[in-house]
């Protein structure tokens, strides 16, 4: 059974004190989410705006996850010193800035300055995934720890399935089309394209900001990530833990898969010898992807409670690889609906490993938080690897790329997780 770190002298009436800390943090998870998913249907909208290949399409997904790699030990850092909240209250900021960049970047209709614009975003919510999550582990019993994170990790993907489906009706609804790149350079203004991206993301940077406000004023518990080490809690090297050490890498192959998947899907519905589906209808489609992800943590929130949290990550993760390699032999309407039944199988894998990997930490539970997050890279690297196969061999054979991820999370639910000094 997974452990966590509690807080020093916690009791039942404190651990009932937590739930409004949770309920507030659950907004950040959503926000957080609803971002991330919106990535996805930038790539078909940027990719046909600029005529880009595949692989310079998913240097979106590159930039925004590149950003966990450069940014999340100075965040552990600074969640060390500042504490959790006002951690929070700095990466709804930095996401707030990022957001608002998004007008000037489609105003002068250039893709490095989204791509600019996308990092200092993802720089916020870097910030925001160091600090919650360990945060979310601690706010109660060590045993309900999986549990917990995996149930504000549902409402993390309740904002990835409304995601998509608002950015196909705001960003999708036109078909771009012309001559891409050269017709936008040749624009004396933000063509309509970019025009579609800039109310809806500085919407998502009022609402951020709002939220910052919020918790400015919220009245949290004053846990500090220097104080969550436990009596008996080990205190050697952070290096030195080796199921820490293989959840890095599952952490990395994990949010590589999910999205390199949810980057290629929508191009992947719209292929004639996959979906066939017009551009709109294929971005609301993506939808049931990552709503599988918001179901499947409900469930598995409950189910780990009985369940050791390790034996639902295998059996996840194979269901995901039988899946791909449905998608693989059949093509067509069958291969579509394999693909996106995935993200079913997604749903449990991050906040396990997650909690898997802290297990035991004591006073280095925050430096791990920021190991684990900076392991999110995986999210910038996998995606351009499997576009650089659609480039090459086709976008539906590419999906073989994240069958790979998924054995490998079979082993670390088998094995790896276990917790062992090296």
């Amino acid at each position: 059974m997974t452990e966590a770190v509690r807080v020093p002298g916690a009791t039942e009436a404190h651990e009932r004190s937590y739930r409004g800390p949770l309920v507030a943090l659950t907004s950040l998870f959503f926000m957080w989410g609803l971002i991330t998913s919106l990535n996805d249907i930038l790539i078909p909208h940027l990719k046909a705006a600029f005529t880009l290949s595949y692989v310079q399409a998913t240097l979106i997904q590159f930039s925004f996850f590149g950003a966990y790699f450069v940014m999340s030990m100075p965040s552990g850092w600074l969640v060390e010193r500042m504490g959790y909240k006002r951690g929070i209250i700095v990466g709804l900021l930095v996401a707030s800035a990022g957001c608002v960049a998004f007008y000037p970047a489609a105003a002068a209709a250039s893709y490095p300055l989204f791509l600019g614009a996308l990092f200092v975003l993802a720089s916020g919510i870097t910030l925001l995934q160091v600090a919650a999550n360990p945060y979310v582990t601690i706010l109660g019993p060590a045993r309900t720890a999986s549990s917990r994170l995996t149930l504000t990790q549902a409402f993390n993907s309740a904002g990835t399935t409304i995601g998509p489906y608002l950015g196909a009706i705001l960003i999708l609804s036109t078909p771009v089309g012309g001559s891409g790149a050269a017709r936008i350079a040749d624009a004396t203004g933000p063509t309509a394209e970019a025009a579609l991206v800039q109310m809806p993301y500085l919407g998502l940077a009022a609402v951020l900001f709002a939220i910052a406000v919020l918790f400015a004023v919220l009245r949290l518990p004053a846990v500090g990530a220097g104080d969550s080490g436990a009596a008996g809690s080990p205190t050697g090297p952070l290096l030195s833990h080796r199921h820490l050490l293989l959840g890095v890498v599952a952490i990395f192959v994990y949010v590589g898969g999910e999205v390199a998947i949810g980057s290629l899907l929508v191009n992947f519905m719209m292929d004639p010898a996959v979906g066939g589906l017009p551009q709109q209808a294929a971005g609301q489609h993506l939808s049931y992807y990552w709503g599988g992800a918001m179901v499947g943590r409900f469930v598995g929130a409950l189910a780990m409670v009985y369940v050791r949290p390790g034996r639902v990550l295998a059996f996840n993760a194979t269901a995901a690889v039988v899946l791909l390699a449905i998608a693989l032999v059949s093509a067509g309407h069958a291969a579509m609906w394999s693909v996106l039944a995935i993200g079913l199988c997604n749903s449990i894998m991050f906040p396990t490993i997650f909690a898997l990997a802290l297990a035991g930490l004591g006073r280095h539970t925050g430096e791990g938080s920021g190991l684990l997050c900076m392991a999110i890279v995986g999210g910038a690297i996998v995606p351009v690897i499997q576009g650089y196969f659609a480039d090459h061999v086709g976008i539906l054979n590419s999906f073989l790329v994240p069958v790979f991820c998924y054995l490998y999370i079979v082993f670390y639910g088998l094995y790896g997780h276990r917790p062992a000094r090296i």
